[in-house]
Protein backbone atom coordinates (compact mmCIF):
# COMPACT_ATOMS: atom_id res chain seq x y z
CA UNK A 1 0.00 0.00 0.00
CA UNK A 2 1.79 3.17 -0.59
CA UNK A 3 1.96 6.31 1.96
CA UNK A 4 0.47 9.50 0.95
CA UNK A 5 0.16 12.65 3.24
CA UNK A 6 -2.88 14.74 3.43
CA UNK A 7 -1.48 18.27 3.16
CA UNK A 8 -4.31 19.94 3.62
CA UNK A 9 -7.96 18.70 5.73
CA UNK A 10 -9.92 20.37 8.70
CA UNK A 11 -9.63 17.85 11.82
CA UNK A 12 -10.79 20.59 13.84
CA UNK A 13 -14.44 21.10 13.91
CA UNK A 14 -15.07 16.82 13.66
CA UNK A 15 -16.64 15.22 16.54
CA UNK A 16 -14.99 12.00 15.36
CA UNK A 17 -11.47 13.10 14.57
CA UNK A 18 -9.55 10.51 15.84
CA UNK A 19 -11.45 7.87 13.86
CA UNK A 20 -10.89 9.97 11.08
CA UNK A 21 -7.35 9.97 11.91
CA UNK A 22 -7.31 6.12 12.84
CA UNK A 23 -8.97 4.87 9.27
CA UNK A 24 -6.68 7.33 7.63
CA UNK A 25 -3.67 5.52 8.90
CA UNK A 26 -5.12 2.61 8.38
CA UNK A 27 -5.33 3.63 4.51
CA UNK A 28 -2.18 4.05 4.12
CA UNK A 29 -1.71 7.93 4.94
CA UNK A 30 1.14 8.20 6.91
CA UNK A 31 0.70 12.15 7.96
CA UNK A 32 -1.84 14.81 7.97
CA UNK A 33 -1.91 18.59 8.47
CA UNK A 34 -5.58 20.28 10.02
CA UNK A 35 -5.68 23.46 8.34
CA UNK A 36 -6.53 26.51 11.00
CA UNK A 37 -8.95 29.47 9.29
CA UNK A 38 -8.90 31.91 12.29
CA UNK A 39 -7.98 32.20 15.94
CA UNK A 40 -10.00 29.94 17.35
CA UNK A 41 -9.73 27.02 15.03
CA UNK A 42 -6.23 27.48 14.35
CA UNK A 43 -6.00 26.92 18.39
CA UNK A 44 -8.44 23.72 18.24
CA UNK A 45 -5.66 22.64 15.08
CA UNK A 46 -3.05 23.00 17.30
CA UNK A 47 -5.11 20.79 20.19
CA UNK A 48 -5.70 17.95 17.43
CA UNK A 49 -2.27 17.55 16.65
CA UNK A 50 -0.93 17.89 20.16
CA UNK A 51 -3.33 14.51 20.39
CA UNK A 52 -2.52 12.69 17.84
CA UNK A 53 0.87 11.20 16.39
CA UNK A 54 1.34 11.95 12.99
CA UNK A 55 -1.29 14.88 12.55
CA UNK A 56 0.80 18.73 12.69
CA UNK A 57 -1.38 21.97 12.38
CA UNK A 58 -1.08 25.22 10.53
CA UNK A 59 -2.32 28.76 11.97
CA UNK A 60 -3.85 31.30 10.31
CA UNK A 61 -6.80 33.56 9.75
CA UNK A 62 -8.97 32.92 6.09
CA UNK A 63 -10.11 35.59 4.20
CA UNK A 64 -13.55 34.96 5.10
CA UNK A 65 -12.60 36.22 8.01
CA UNK A 66 -10.22 38.42 7.79
CA UNK A 67 -12.61 41.34 9.18
CA UNK A 68 -11.27 39.87 12.63
CA UNK A 69 -7.78 41.01 11.63
CA UNK A 70 -4.32 38.17 13.01
CA UNK A 71 -4.28 39.26 16.65
CA UNK A 72 -2.84 36.40 18.85
CA UNK A 73 -1.49 34.48 15.32
CA UNK A 74 2.44 35.41 16.27
CA UNK A 75 1.78 34.23 19.89
CA UNK A 76 -0.19 30.76 18.53
CA UNK A 77 2.70 30.25 15.50
CA UNK A 78 5.79 30.39 18.22
CA UNK A 79 4.00 28.06 20.67
CA UNK A 80 3.37 25.90 18.55
CA UNK A 81 6.45 25.93 16.59
CA UNK A 82 8.30 25.68 19.87
CA UNK A 83 6.60 22.09 20.26
CA UNK A 84 6.68 21.34 16.78
CA UNK A 85 2.93 20.73 16.35
CA UNK A 86 2.33 23.88 13.94
CA UNK A 87 4.26 23.27 10.27
CA UNK A 88 2.94 26.52 8.38
CA UNK A 89 0.85 29.82 8.30
CA UNK A 90 -2.57 29.53 6.77
CA UNK A 91 -4.87 29.08 5.06
CA UNK A 92 -4.55 32.69 4.15
CA UNK A 93 -5.21 34.71 1.08
CA UNK A 94 -8.28 36.05 -1.16
CA UNK A 95 -11.72 34.66 -1.76
CA UNK A 96 -13.48 37.31 -4.09
CA UNK A 97 -16.16 34.75 -4.48
CA UNK A 98 -17.94 35.16 -1.27
CA UNK A 99 -16.59 38.52 -0.43
CA UNK A 100 -17.24 37.45 3.60
CA UNK A 101 -14.57 40.27 4.25
CA UNK A 102 -14.32 43.68 2.59
CA UNK A 103 -11.22 42.82 -0.08
CA UNK A 104 -9.30 45.76 1.54
CA UNK A 105 -8.81 43.81 4.72
CA UNK A 106 -8.40 40.11 3.14
CA UNK A 107 -5.41 42.23 1.44
CA UNK A 108 -4.26 43.35 4.80
CA UNK A 109 -4.35 40.25 6.53
CA UNK A 110 -3.03 38.20 3.76
CA UNK A 111 0.29 40.75 3.95
CA UNK A 112 0.47 40.30 7.50
CA UNK A 113 0.39 36.20 7.18
CA UNK A 114 2.68 36.71 4.49
CA UNK A 115 5.59 38.53 6.63
CA UNK A 116 4.61 36.09 9.43
CA UNK A 117 5.71 33.51 6.99
CA UNK A 118 9.10 35.36 5.94
CA UNK A 119 9.81 36.55 10.12
CA UNK A 120 9.12 32.70 11.35
CA UNK A 121 10.56 30.52 8.32
CA UNK A 122 6.95 28.59 8.11
CA UNK A 123 5.96 27.61 4.90
CA UNK A 124 2.72 29.71 3.41
CA UNK A 125 -0.37 28.30 2.95
CA UNK A 126 -2.33 29.93 0.12
CA UNK A 127 -6.31 30.11 -0.18
CA UNK A 128 -7.06 32.10 -3.76
CA UNK A 129 -10.99 32.18 -5.29
CA UNK A 130 -11.51 34.51 -8.41
CA UNK A 131 -8.26 36.72 -7.30
CA UNK A 132 -5.61 35.45 -9.13
CA UNK A 133 -4.39 39.09 -10.46
CA UNK A 134 -4.73 40.17 -7.32
CA UNK A 135 -2.73 37.31 -5.46
CA UNK A 136 0.23 37.16 -7.68
CA UNK A 137 0.41 41.22 -7.15
CA UNK A 138 0.62 41.06 -3.39
CA UNK A 139 3.05 38.03 -3.57
CA UNK A 140 5.31 40.02 -5.98
CA UNK A 141 5.11 43.33 -4.11
CA UNK A 142 5.67 41.44 -0.44
CA UNK A 143 8.14 38.49 -1.77
CA UNK A 144 7.09 34.93 -1.94
CA UNK A 145 8.09 33.21 0.78
CA UNK A 146 10.58 29.93 -0.18
CA UNK A 147 8.09 27.25 0.95
CA UNK A 148 4.08 28.29 -0.30
CA UNK A 149 1.73 26.70 -0.89
CA UNK A 150 -1.30 26.82 -3.35
CA UNK A 151 -3.92 25.17 -1.43
CA UNK A 152 -6.62 23.69 -3.28
CA UNK A 153 -5.07 24.85 -6.66
CA UNK A 154 -8.06 24.90 -9.12
CA UNK A 155 -6.47 27.22 -11.93
CA UNK A 156 -5.66 25.91 -15.30
CA UNK A 157 -2.39 26.01 -16.87
CA UNK A 158 -1.75 29.51 -17.81
CA UNK A 159 -2.11 30.01 -13.38
CA UNK A 160 0.03 27.11 -12.98
CA UNK A 161 2.96 28.71 -14.76
CA UNK A 162 2.40 31.85 -12.64
CA UNK A 163 2.43 29.78 -9.79
CA UNK A 164 5.63 27.64 -10.46
CA UNK A 165 7.25 30.71 -11.85
CA UNK A 166 7.03 32.41 -7.93
CA UNK A 167 8.69 29.38 -6.90
CA UNK A 168 5.39 27.60 -5.31
CA UNK A 169 3.65 24.42 -4.96
CA UNK A 170 0.55 23.22 -5.97
CA UNK A 171 -1.78 21.34 -4.08
CA UNK A 172 -3.97 19.32 -5.56
CA UNK A 173 -8.07 17.93 -4.27
CA UNK A 174 -10.74 16.53 -5.41
CA UNK A 175 -11.48 18.95 -7.48
CA UNK A 176 -9.18 16.85 -9.92
CA UNK A 177 -11.04 14.22 -10.34
CA UNK A 178 -14.35 16.25 -11.17
CA UNK A 179 -15.10 16.02 -15.36
CA UNK A 180 -16.13 19.01 -15.38
CA UNK A 181 -12.91 20.39 -14.32
CA UNK A 182 -10.86 20.54 -17.26
CA UNK A 183 -8.20 23.37 -17.29
CA UNK A 184 -7.21 22.07 -13.74
CA UNK A 185 -6.81 18.43 -15.14
CA UNK A 186 -5.26 19.76 -17.78
CA UNK A 187 -2.38 21.61 -15.57
CA UNK A 188 -2.64 18.85 -13.48
CA UNK A 189 -1.07 16.65 -16.19
CA UNK A 190 1.45 18.82 -17.36
CA UNK A 191 2.47 19.97 -13.76
CA UNK A 192 6.29 18.97 -12.54
CA UNK A 193 5.52 15.94 -10.25
CA UNK A 194 8.16 17.54 -7.58
CA UNK A 195 6.08 20.66 -7.46
CA UNK A 196 3.18 18.91 -6.46
CA UNK A 197 1.16 17.67 -2.91
CA UNK A 198 -2.24 16.27 -2.38
CA UNK A 199 -5.03 16.93 0.22
CA UNK A 200 -8.48 16.32 0.74
CA UNK A 201 -9.64 19.81 2.37
CA UNK A 202 -11.91 17.29 4.21
CA UNK A 203 -14.61 17.42 5.19
CA UNK A 204 -14.96 19.71 2.08
CA UNK A 205 -14.75 18.93 -2.07
CA UNK A 206 -15.29 14.59 -1.62
CA UNK A 207 -13.33 13.10 -4.83
CA UNK A 208 -15.52 11.42 -7.56
CA UNK A 209 -16.86 8.35 -6.28
CA UNK A 210 -17.71 10.07 -3.24
CA UNK A 211 -18.84 13.33 -4.87
CA UNK A 212 -21.98 14.67 -2.10
CA UNK A 213 -20.65 13.09 1.06
CA UNK A 214 -18.92 14.34 3.71
CA UNK A 215 -14.75 13.96 2.64
CA UNK A 216 -12.57 12.08 4.63
CA UNK A 217 -8.54 12.00 4.77
CA UNK A 218 -8.45 8.35 3.49
CA UNK A 219 -9.72 9.84 0.21
CA UNK A 220 -6.42 11.74 -0.67
CA UNK A 221 -5.50 8.26 -1.75
CA UNK A 222 -8.39 8.41 -4.52
CA UNK A 223 -6.92 12.02 -5.22
CA UNK A 224 -3.10 10.86 -6.00
CA UNK A 225 -4.63 8.15 -8.04
CA UNK A 226 -6.17 10.58 -9.93
CA UNK A 227 -3.00 12.60 -10.06
CA UNK A 228 -1.08 9.66 -11.50
CA UNK A 229 -3.74 9.07 -14.30
CA UNK A 230 -3.30 12.25 -15.36
CA UNK A 231 0.14 12.69 -15.54
CA UNK A 232 0.92 8.96 -16.38
CA UNK A 233 3.10 7.33 -13.66
CA UNK A 234 2.75 5.24 -11.41
CA UNK A 235 0.49 5.36 -8.25
CA UNK A 236 3.22 4.88 -6.74
CA UNK A 237 5.43 7.66 -8.12
CA UNK A 238 3.11 9.80 -6.99
CA UNK A 239 2.53 8.41 -3.98
CA UNK A 240 6.97 8.44 -2.96
CA UNK A 241 7.40 12.00 -4.56
CA UNK A 242 4.14 13.94 -3.34
CA UNK A 243 4.91 12.41 0.61
CA UNK A 244 8.54 13.02 0.33
CA UNK A 245 7.78 16.64 -0.76
CA UNK A 246 5.66 17.19 1.57
CA UNK A 247 7.66 16.09 4.35
CA UNK A 248 10.34 18.71 3.39
CA UNK A 249 7.85 21.76 2.43
CA UNK A 250 6.50 21.29 6.02
CA UNK A 251 9.80 20.10 7.89
CA UNK A 252 8.44 16.68 8.82
CA UNK A 253 11.87 15.35 9.44
CA UNK A 254 12.59 11.63 10.34
CA UNK A 255 10.20 8.90 10.15
CA UNK A 256 6.39 9.92 10.26
CA UNK A 257 4.76 7.64 12.66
Amino acid sequence: MPDWIDNHCHLDGEDDAAGLVAEARAGGVVGLITVGTDLERSRAAVAVARRHPAVWATAGIHPHDASGGCGGLRELLADGVADGTVVAVGECGFDFHYDHSPRQRQADVFAEQVGLAHATGLPLVIHTREAWEETFELLDREGVPPRTVFHCFTGGPEEADECLARGALLSLSGIVTFPSAAELRAAAAAAPLDRVMVETDSPYLAPVPHRGRRNRPVHVARVGEEVASLMGRPVEEVAAATTATARVVYGLDGPVS
